[in-house]
């Protein structure tokens, strides 16, 4: 039997570097395949994080560090198209981050199953563009005003949903059930703050194989408003979401994830702390030490802070964003390699 059935993650999952220039039609290639989710940032500047996907169209940004609204681009500015093997950014305007002429930017790249169909698993009706085989999906819904589920697409669970509301100036919420172990206990924490994990039941309160369920008091299911959601079943081999406990030390804890990182986010749930992002391509051998905080426009930090080893991960720093003594720390993680896929070729470390 396959440890995996993802052979090569960047398929699925991509980190793409590039240099801004400030012009029309400035197009991104090398991602290696058509991109559904584009995460952007700039590196070297105080600019915010850009999200543009598939389903609501490439014109339309989220910023992961504010709970602003969703902004369109004015036409030939800032994002354009998402393509066959990457995207195109164009004139700085709305959001000026991710194409200024000579600036260093970032973009991960998710592969789901293109611009999306009607979904009607649920009692509502939601648009859906689903990759099975990477656990992930592009959802987006109008609210109803009452509880009400609606399709996911997956055909297996979600561990991890990521919402923001498209036309109200709201948090991104992120949902689990890893820390408290239900839909409803320790199940929630913001993306675009610092703030720690809190219990709801007035939000998502159950998943299942093919629907997501609100309940009524959910601010989602607000009959003015839309949504989109992203949503992360576990893969074996190419994804891994849990937490761990910090020891505050520089020998910190190991992370096993049974593959070679390529992506990890670290929310510290027990404290007020920034969110990190790390990725192999910004840092390609350890130790690594390039920061981006999701929650914040602020430009790529320097710190040493982990290993990124063939079977998981390592904290070598003291920091309480990452490693703080005693607390919580949930975690994201996409794979550059499983440590042995269907080929029985093994990963080694770096």
């Amino acid at each position: 039997m396959a440890y995996t059935t993802i052979n090569k993650s960047t398929d699925y999952f991509n980190t793409k570097l590039y240099t801004g220039n400030g012009s029309n039609n400035h197009a991104i290639t090398g991602v290696g395949f058509a991109p559904d989710l584009v995460w952007a940032k700039r590196r070297d500047g105080s600019n915010g994080h850009v999200l543009f996907d598939k389903v609501r169209g490439a014109t339309k940004i989220l910023q992961s560090d504010t709970a602003s609204a969703e902004i369109t681009s004015a036409s030939g500015k800032d994002t354009v198209s998402l393509d066959s093997d990457g995207f195109t950014v164009a004139v700085p305007a709305q959001t000026g981050g991710i194409n200024p002429n000579g600036a260093s930017c970032v973009a991960w790249n998710w592969k789901g199953g293109g611009s999306g169909s009607t979904n009607n698993d649920g009692s509502t009706a939601s648009v859906v563009s689903a990759n099975t085989t990477a656990g992930f999906s592009i959802v987006t819904h109008a609210g109803t005003g009452s509880a009400t589920t609606i399709g996911h697409g997956l055909g297996a669970a979600p561990k991890v949903i990521i919402t923001k509301g498209l036309n109200v100036a709201n948090s991104w919420i992120v949902q689990q059930n890893i820390l408290g172990g239900s839909w409803t206990s320790s199940n929630y924490f913001y993306l675009n703050s610092a703030s720690t994990a809190a219990s709801s039941s007035a939000l998502i309160n159950n998943v299942s194989t093919s629907t997501i369920s609100f309940a009524g008091s959910d601010s989602f299911v607000n009959g003015s408003y839309n949504y989109v959601h992203y949503c992360f079943a576990e893969k074996t081999g190419y994804s891994k979401f849990g937490s761990y406990t910090g020891n505050g030390n520089a020998d910190g804890p190991f992370i096993y994830t049974g593959f070679k990182p390529a992506w990890l986010m670290i929310v510290n749930t027990s404290s007020t702390q920034n969110r990190v992002i790390f990725d192999n391509k910004r840092d390609p051998f350890n130790v690594m030490d390039g920061i981006l905080y999701p929650n914040s426009t602020d430009g790529e930090q320097t710190q040493d802070s982990i290993d990124f080893l063939s079977n998981g991960f390592k904290l070598r720093v003291t920091g309480n964003d990452r490693n703080g003594s005693g607390n919580t720390l949930f975690f994201m993680a996409f794979a550059e390699a499983p440590i042995v896929g269907t080929n029985n070729i093994p990963c080694t470390a770096r």
